[in-house]
């Protein structure tokens, strides 16, 4: 039987069925009471809310996810039994955590590409804003940041493709690439000026979409603490 509610799930207005985490076992403190489960949409208990009004991405539907009195027949258990819940999440946790590293490269070259274009076409005191030694500065900050987060995206995939342990890797990975995300979408808006404010250009919409990349799939702050507790844990860096 689950009760309760789960925010801002992706894709919920659309989705016909959800897999769930819920705590099974309240005497198990931390992770090992918690089980997963698979819930269709059409559950008996369980309704979607209206979909949220966002900031950005608005193209990624959410809503929330209410769970009374819904009843799940023990079939549905992932794994068979209970309390595998997190180390069922855990599973796929690292690997979604450099996907979002790698969009977020993605998204970051999209943008100093277009603020590279804007900078040659746009003239100010006769020559391309792109002359001036100041606007240099941030394409050529840009474009360092975006290929050190591009060779740590790719150093982790591939050591998970290997199959090794990539928890520390995965989160530095995530933690940087969308961090200089952030911070290419701030330069990219100051190269356009007034114009980057704007709708009618689409750094307008990128400032706005890439905020989330720091929030879901574990925060920032999360990520600071999964690579200090690895070296911690490991007595040793990585590098």
């Amino acid at each position: 039987m689950l009760n309760g509610t789960k925010r801002f799930i992706t894709n919920a207005p659309e989705a016909g069925i959800f897999t769930v985490m819920a705590r099974t076992d309240p005497a198990k403190k931390g992770a090992d009471g918690i089980s997963a489960f698979l819930v269709e949409r059409d559950t008996p208990g369980l309704w979607v809310g209206p979909p949220d009004v966002k900031m950005g991405q608005r193209g990624a539907h959410t809503a929330d996810v209410v769970f009374e009195n819904c009843r799940v027949p023990a079939e549905n258990l992932i794994g068979g039994r209970e309390g595998q819940g997190f180390k069922t999440a855990m599973k796929v946790l690292d690997k979604g955590r450099i996907a979002i590293a790698a969009t977020a490269v993605g998204v970051a070259e999209r943008m100093l590409q277009d603020a590279l274009r804007y900078a040659c076409e746009r003239e100010q005191f006769g020559k391309p804003i792109a002359e001036f030694q100041l606007v240099q500065a941030m394409l050529a900050d840009s474009q360092a940041e975006i290929y050190a987060a591009r060779c740590m995206v790719l150093d982790a995939a591939r050591l998970r493709d290997a199959g090794e342990n990539v928890n520390l890797q995965a989160a530095c990975a995530k933690m940087f690439a969308t961090e200089m995300c952030g911070r290419v979408a701030d330069r990219a808006v100051q190269i356009h000026g007034g114009a980057g404010y704007m709708a009618e250009y689409g750094i307008e919409r990128f400032y706005r979409d890439v905020r989330l990349f720091r929030i879901y799939e574990g925060t920032t702050q999360i990520q600071q603490l999964v690579i200090a507790r690895n070296l911690i844990r490991s007595g040793k860096i990585y590098g």
